[in-house]
């Protein structure tokens, strides 16, 4: 069973590493603005207004096959107020990792792999948000974040603490059946859900996004009310389902079922779910271009 708890050996290693990245201050005004009753999308506009380079991938993002919008959004406030807030305040945290990681003492092929199992996911994430609602409302581009960071702490482990790395890839080599989580736990005493939770909340992250991450593996684990970490769970499932194929095959492995009976899913939605990823993913240019993998 994944250990989530953050003992003191996870905050030494993270402690330990040098330039770990850290989002810009322009998300954390955001965060804070928004935080308030009185937030406005003026506020927000203004926030984005001292940081142009932010500004454009917000407005290329707004403008793309990602919100199918009917008109051409030419400013920062029109896409304030046209997508919303939180909307916003999304799409800057996903811009900011993929620019936040991007040639980070990672290995091309790896990082490439990464994004887009990531980036798989979290398209797949905002599939599963609009469409179940057997267990409430799940805001999609909340849905979107959690699902593009799920696994972020793999990407520190690779980029960061090369020699884990390395040992970690000895092991999974050897062994083709445990999944990574259990692998990493095995090899280095700690997992990549340990390291992502405790990185995200030293971002101040949304609480939500955090728990998501903690318990991708093991939602029924999670205590808070919410649904965020059985939709990631399926939607990494459907991902490597969809686009794991040759030497990635054996890390597909079978879904949860515990996860489909929780949130009333046959295995035939399954497939459904699986096909519109396939082609919701071909409209996923904008952010293939953030994260340098075209």
């Amino acid at each position: 069973m994944i250990t989530v708890t953050i003992d003191s050996r996870v905050k030494q290693v993270v402690s330990n590493i040098r330039n770990l990245p850290t989002p810009p201050i322009v998300f954390h005004q955001i965060q804070k603005v928004i935080s308030s009753p009185n937030a406005s999308a003026t506020q927000v506009a203004s926030i984005l207004a001292e940081d142009p380079a932010m500004s454009v991938k917000v407005l290329k993002l707004t403008n793309s096959a990602f919100y199918g919008l009917s008109r051409e959004i030419d400013s920062v406030k029109q896409a304030v107020v046209i997508v919303g807030m939180e909307a916003i305040r999304n799409l800057v945290l996903s811009a900011s990792v993929l620019e936040m990681f991007k040639g980070k003492n990672v290995d091309e092929e790896y990082q490439e792999k990464f994004w887009r199992h990531s980036l798989a996911t979290a398209f797949c994430s905002r599939i599963l948000a609009r469409a179940i609602k057997t267990r409430g409302i799940v805001d999609p581009d909340a849905a979107f974040s959690s699902g593009l960071l799920h696994d972020i702490g793999k990407i520190v482990v690779c980029g960061f603490l090369p020699d884990a790395y390395l040992k970690f890839n000895e092991e999974r080599m050897k062994d083709r059946v445990a999944p990574n989580y259990e692998i990493e736990e095995r090899i280095l005493g700690y997992n990549h859900c340990q390291i992502g939770t405790l990185l995200t909340s030293q971002w101040k992250l949304p609480a939500k996004l955090i728990e998501a991450i903690t318990f991708h593996h093991h939602p029924q684990q999670s205590t808070a009310a919410d649904s965020m970490p059985y939709l990631v769970n399926l939607a990494n499932s459907i991902a490597k389902k969809t686009f794991y194929k040759d030497e990635d095959a054996f890390l597909v492995g079978s879904p949860d079922k515990a996860v489909m009976e929780y949130l009333d899913i046959s295995a035939h939605e399954m497939e459904a779910y699986g096909q519109m990823l396939h082609d919701e993913y071909l409209k996923a240019e904008t952010f293939i271009t953030l994260a340098g993998l075209n």
